[in-house]
Parts: structure tokens; sequence; C-alpha cells
């Protein structure tokens, strides 16, 4: 079949990979000019396969006005760009802050995130990308004994979803960050996630894009998107800047942005565009630097280590499609690599980024089927587009070719928003 995927982000090339794969004539189209420049290009650099969590829980109203009275905050709101797409979304949000959607959703998140780690251990045999892989897992440091024994309740949702953790004490938290030894005054202990990992998500797909051309995939970049056009139940066609395209289906992996067109053919897929940051620096002592992932849990930042660089990401910031850079935004991230790994890396040398996280009101991705028997949907992965990519999108190459797919797909796609 010919198959359209509309997004060259992490998802849209990991679409086409496996719809390639499946022997499909694959076309991507895009308006950028090379694949993941937008929130695939540099996010935090997690691969989250076992700590994939909602952000929607019970005590997460409590956090939230907490937070708002810290000057460095998790969470921030830009009321300038507050609207009514805003107000819905953090109302259908609201709605999820229970113990009950908590246990549902989490359940659905992880049941993709560890087949996307299967993927992963798959794609790793099968082909060779360069993108910085390290599978050394997550550090989650505890900078008070407070922060520690509130942990108990995330302990005990590992615990009953059977994932391995370790709670450890700062011996073992330097033990397993040598760098920490710097800072051990700031540090009462951690968490280890020893099933994540870390990369480079802009390497890794522009690295994939590379074997899909191997495998015929066709790259139509700089292309705008215009509308979808549908007639009986179907999708006849997609109107873009380079004229009519046809295929016999169509994937929608646009993120943040699969809303616009979406809305236009009568599908309302509640994906928020949730804002985050990051810093990219160059390690300038490998003694002083991470050595994986160390998650800073009260400012829910993480300093992750590739190669030659450190990543830090963090932040959500509710302010709708805008993407100013905020020096604000810069010193309450740059905080974490500062206090915790001071001389690591050249901060000062940094490239900022912003990119639009597409998180829906459950966190949980909206994937395969619609009203239209040929278009199928790869979006609202949030915070997790990466760790959940190549098991997400080998789901719906699935559903496009009309195979059982290896996960059950109940709660997946956006028939559950009613």
């Amino acid at each position: 079949m010919k198959i359209l995927v509309l997004g060259s982000g992490v998802i849209g090339v990991t679409s086409a990979w496996y719809l390639a794969k499946a022997g499909h004539e694959v076309t991507v189209v895009d308006r950028l000019e090379t694949p993941a420049t937008e929130a695939s290009y540099a996010n935090a650099g997690m691969l989250s396969f076992d700590y994939s969590t909602p952000w929607g829980s019970a005590d997460v109203p409590l956090k939230v006005m907490k937070w708002m009275l810290q000057d460095i905050s998790p969470l921030y709101f830009s009321l300038k760009d507050f609207d009514a797409n805003t107000l819905r979304f953090m109302t259908r949000m609201l709605g999820q802050c229970n113990t009950r959607a908590f246990d549902i959703n989490k359940e659905r998140m992880l049941r993709v995130a560890r087949y996307s780690a299967q993927c992963f251990r798959e794609l790793n045999n099968e082909v060779s990308l360069d993108y910085d892989l390290r599978m050394k897992g997550t550090l989650e440091v505890f900078r008070s004994q407070k922060e520690m024994d509130a942990a108990s309740g995330d302990i005990a949702i590992l615990q009953r979803c059977q994932v391995p953790h370790k709670l450890v004490d700062v011996a073992e938290c330097i033990e397993r960050e040598p760098a920490l030894a710097n800072v051990r005054e700031k540090i009462v202990g951690g968490l280890f996630l020893p099933g994540d990992g870390t990369g480079d998500c802009y390497k890794f797909t522009n690295g994939l894009a590379e074997e899909c051309r191997k495998l015929g995939v066709t790259f139509l970049m700089e292309t705008d998107i215009q509308s979808i056009e549908t007639a009986k139940g179907k999708v006849t066609c997609v109107k873009t800047s380079a004229g009519e395209l046809r295929a016999d289906k169509y994937v929608v992996a646009l993120g943040s942005y699969s809303p616009f067109l979406l809305s236009k053919i009568g599908i309302q897929v509640p994906v928020y565009p949730l804002k985050g940051y990051s810093l990219t620096m160059p390690i300038i002592d490998a003694d002083k630097a991470p050595v994986s992932t160390v998650m800073d849990q009260k400012y829910k930042v993480a300093v992750t280590r590739f190669d030659d660089r450190i990543r830090v990401g963090g932040i959500a910031e509710i302010a709708s499609y805008n993407k100013e850079l905020s020096d604000k935004r810069r010193a309450a991230i740059e905080f974490s690599v500062r206090d915790l790994f001071p001389g690591g890396g050249d901060v000062e040398a940094a490239e900022f980024w912003t990119g639009l996280r597409p998180m829906t009101p459950d966190s949980v991705p909206v994937l395969g089927e619609t009203r239209y028997d040929n278009l199928i949907l790869n979006t609202g992965h949030g915070t997790l587009g990466w760790t959940m990519s190549l098991g997400a999108s080998k789901f719906v190459a699935d559903i496009v070719s009309g195979n059982t797919p290896d996960i059950d797909p109940a709660g997946l796609s956006v028939a559950r928003y009613g």
C-alpha cells in the first residue's frame, strides 16, 4: 500500500521505519527542512521505559499550589498566553487527578513504554545507529529527608507495577554517579531505576531516517500541510504546498500541531502544547559530569550525559503555542546542573532551546484508528515521545497493515475521549 506519514519528528520517522519494513511504499511530509527539528530536537535525552507515569494524580493539585510559591518550580503558567484551549486542557487534566484514573493511565502508559523498550533492543541489534546511547539507568536524587520520605508513594507504585528499582543512600548515589562526591552534603539519598537509558533523540531520529531512505522511504520536506480532505468516511487526499497527495492510508504524527488538521475533519484530539526547556553544553571535565541521568527530584530537572555533552532538561510551562525563550526559565534549569555538577560542563556555552510537548489530559498517547477507515493517529506522547516512539509506531504500523498488534489496543485510540 501507499502510505502518507504527516510529520517527521521521532514519531513520524519511527512510523515510516516500521511501515517500510512491512513492505509499504511510504512518503513522509513535513514543513521543516530536516527531520526532528522541533520537539524531538533537544529533549531531556531520557529513555524512561520503567518510570512512565501520568502527570495527573490525586496529590497533583496540592503540589501545584506549593510549586507556585517556589522561585524555582517544575511548573509555570504564562497568564498572557492563557486561552480557551488552555482552560479546556487544564479542566480535563484536573479530572484525571484521582487514584482510579491514575491507575488506568499508568497501566496504559507502561503497556506502550515497555513494548517500546523491547522494540529498542530489537532495533539496536538490527541496525547500527550512533546516538550516544547509554543504558546505565536513572538516579533520582533527594535533597532532604522529607523528599525521600515522600517518595514512599512513588515506590509503592513501582512495586505494584513490578518496576525494578532500588532506594539508595548517599554512598551508593556517589558509587553510581561519582561526580556527586563533590556535593555530597546537598543530597540525602536517591532512587535508582536500572531499566532506563539516555541518548540523543535528534541523532537517533536522523540516523533512522537514513535507514528509512535505504528502504525506499521518500521524505518530502519543506512542504506545508494545508488540509486533510475526506469523502464517504475516507480520507481522499492531503492538500499541501506541493499539491494534492494521495495514498491508500494516512498516518498523522504531527505532535502538538495534530489538532489543527484533525479538528477540521471532526476529530477532536485533546493534545496540548506543554512547553519544555533544555540546555546542551560541552563537557569540560568528565570527572565532574554525570555518568547517566540524574533527576533532581525537587525541581524535576534531568541532567543527562551524552558522550561529550551534558543535556539539562525540565520545566513544564503552560503557555499555549508561545515558543519564546525566557531568561528566567533558563536560570531555573541552569540551577540544577550548576548545583549538582559544578565544573562539569561549560554552562556559558550552552545551547538554550524550547519545544512543545504534545500532552494529553491522561498522559496516554493517542494511537490507532479513527472514524475514517484509512486515517490512523500516532500523537499525544507528551514528555515521553522518544521513550514510546518505537513501541507506538510498531503498534500503529500493525494497525495500518491489518495485523494483530503485539499489545492490547484497549484505551489507546481517540475513541476513549468519546
